[in-house]
């Protein structure tokens, strides 16, 4: 079950960093309520335990209007002030104080430009947020802490800027033709000073080969030359050298004539011992 979740989690910590570029450290924007459950069920160090939610370091964050909201509720929450007290404050810009929600709701704006995640416990809150496209939510369930997944407003809202981005827009067109439009003109341009340069006057006047010379080299210029690859012969040392027919040959005959001269002093050997016999010499 803890294996899922914290899978969960990393899935949506993947998708706000590539549809909206949410990066590390993540800065997370704390109200009251959120830093009341972090004391009550023990979540100190409550960087720690938002890092070990998110499986990434993090900023903790909260406003003026927060702390001017928890000062006010008296002795009962005395403790989350002091707690809250030591967290960086986000710039609010409120000159008479409003309440929590509200306060955070304008820090995030339209966009969240802040790239914020969201903890807090007011599920009125956490509804509201979730028709802004750019805002992950943290909140807690007794001694754990949760991310909700993306809303279905925000997957459409991703989807729809994506497929914004894979086409041009009118302006971008526009850019682009004129561009075009320039470049081809600067061409033609440079095509006529050099027709004028090797001393023709009017197209008539031009020989055959050479009238449309200067296209001709421009649309050689332009060309993409491959080269291609030729067929190698095998490497030379994992070769065996080959033998002429010449050596062969007068190896052969070599082999051949020696062969006969060992049968002829065998024979001769053979009749002298005969020989030798006859006379009676041989024993002697």
């Amino acid at each position: 079950m803890r294996f899922k979740k914290q899978k969960r989690h990393r899935k949506t910590v993947r998708f706000f960093s590539v549809c909206f570029g949410f990066r590390q450290p993540f800065k997370v924007l704390c109200d009251g309520t959120f830093v009341h459950h972090l004391l009550h069920n023990d979540l100190i160090p409550a960087d720690k335990a938002l890092s070990n939610c998110l499986s990434a370091p993090v900023k903790l964050f909260t406003t003026s209007c927060v702390l001017a909201e928890l000062k006010t509720l008296g002795a009962s929450q005395s403790a989350s002030f002091q707690a809250a007290r030591k967290l960086a404050i986000a710039r609010c810009d409120h000159e008479k104080r409003v309440s929590a929600d509200a306060c955070i709701a304008e820090v995030i704006g339209e966009n969240n430009s802040e790239h914020f995640f969201v903890a807090t416990q007011d599920a009125d809150l956490r509804k509201k947020l979730q028709k802004v496209p750019k805002v992950p939510l943290i909140f807690g369930l007794r001694n754990a802490l949760f991310l909700e997944p993306p809303s279905k407003f925000q997957r459409e809202f991703a989807q729809s800027s994506e497929e914004k981005r894979l086409h041009m827009t009118d302006k971008e067109y526009k850019a682009l033709e004129k561009r075009t439009t320039s470049i081809l003109a600067n061409a033609d341009a440079e095509g006529s000073s050099d027709e004028e340069g090797l001393g023709y006057h009017s197209p008539g006047l031009l020989p055959h080969n050479t009238r449309n010379y200067a296209g001709k080299e421009r649309d050689i210029k332009d060309r993409v030359r491959f080269k291609r690859k030729k067929a190698k012969g095998p490497n030379p040392l994992s070769v065996k050298k080959k033998k002429s027919h010449e050596n062969t040959s007068l190896a052969s005959g070599k082999e051949a004539k020696g062969d006969d001269g060992n049968a002829q002093s065998k024979r001769k050997r053979k009749r002298s011992r005969r020989g030798k016999r006859l006379d009676g010499t041989d024993g002697v």
